[in-house]
C-alpha cells in the first residue's frame, strides 16, 4: 500500500471525540480517522457499484 502522510489541524473538541471513538472501537486514532473517511467517501459516491464507475 502506498500510504501518504499529512499534517491535519482539527479543533480540540473534534480531536477529543475522535480519541473517544477510537478507544471505543479499539482502533488507533489514525485507523479511526481512515475508517471514518472511507465510510463517508463510500457512502457519498453516486457511481459506487456501477460496472462503469466513471461519470458520464
Amino acid at each position: 500500500m502506498d500510504d501518504k502522510r499529512i499534517t491535519l489541524r482539527i479543533p480540540a473538541d473534534v480531536h477529543a471525540r475522535l480519541v473517544e471513538r477510537a478507544a471505543r472501537d479499539r482502533r488507533s486514532l489514525n485507523a479511526e480517522i481512515v475508517h471514518l473517511l472511507e465510510t463517508v467517501l463510500d457512502d457519498s459516491d453516486p457511481f459506487r457499484g456501477r460496472p462503469d464507475s466513471s461519470p458520464a
